[in-house]
């Protein structure tokens, strides 16, 4: 089956207002910004997105950011991005914060059939026991908190230990960006790029993937697939301006 599509705004024309979005990328690397950028362009609003962080105030979902068009973040970091910072202690942004690896298995478990499953991670914290501000309000007091969650102990090789329960992330979309991929929506990312890019993948029922190669089913090898095309519902190959076009956080020289 061929998913390529002629162009990102033809993928994404189906997102809805209050979709919920799985975004591929760890700060600015790996960040599917053309199909970010669609989006703006659609006028797409009242999104939620489960992503490692928000870009930057100027790339990335920091664009959707900066014209209002997310109710939520499902995130792990806030750094980087003022303007995130700004809505979610102002009351204007919902946010979710949550320990990085908890929330790249909980995509993954979502896509694959798991409900929920349980970890150290944050037992005996407000993780575990609720109470995280997830959004204020105008006068800075906390609107909405963080339910507590199950604990159960477990035997463990060094004894009992207790263990949080938490739930599998499905989203309505996936976003993320490959360096290869093919007709079929096989995908292969490079390097750190790969991120969270094959989390969200997995995890959206209906997955978008930019490209910077596209190329003909049977040119990547079996082996070499990070995310199998199974995952891949539809493909935008980027031209080779948009593939060059990639930002970095903070330029650094000697």
């Amino acid at each position: 089956m061929d998913k390529v599509v002629a162009s990102a705004a033809e993928a994404v024309a189906d997102i809805p207002d209050g979709a919920t979005l799985a975004v591929g990328g760890f700060g600015l690397c790996g960040i599917p910004s053309v199909l970010i950028e669609a989006l703006l362009e659609a006028g797409v609003t009242d999104l939620e997105a489960v992503s490692n962080n928000c870009g930057v105030d100027d790339w990335g979902l920091g664009r959707l950011l900066m014209e209002k068009r997310l109710r939520r973040m499902v995130s792990s970091y806030v750094g980087e991005n003022k303007e995130f910072a700004r809505q979610y202690l102002s009351g204007e942004l919902e946010v979710e914060l949550t320990p990085q690896g908890t929330l790249a298995e909980r995509m993954r478990a979502g896509g694959s059939g798991i409900p929920a499953f349980f970890t150290a991670t944050g037992v005996g914290t407000q993780v575990a026991e609720g109470g995280l501000p997830w959004k204020y309000d105008a006068d800075g007091g906390v609107e909405v908190a963080s339910p507590a969650k199950e604990v159960r102990v477990f035997e463990t090789a060094e004894g009992e230990k207790e263990f949080v329960l938490e739930r599998a992330i499905v989203a309505d979309f996936g976003l993320v960006r490959a360096w290869k991929g093919d007709r079929h929506g096989n995908l292969v990312y490079r390097d750190s790029a790969r991120n969270f890019n094959p989390l969200a993948a997995m995890c959206g029922r209906v997955t978008l993937a930019e490209v910077e190669e596209l190329v003909e089913p049977g040119e990547i090898e079996p082996n070499d697939v990070h995310t199998p095309g199974v995952f891949v519902q539809r493909v935008v190959a980027l031209t080779p301006e948009q593939a060059a076009d990639k930002r970095i956080e903070k330029r650094t020289v000697r």
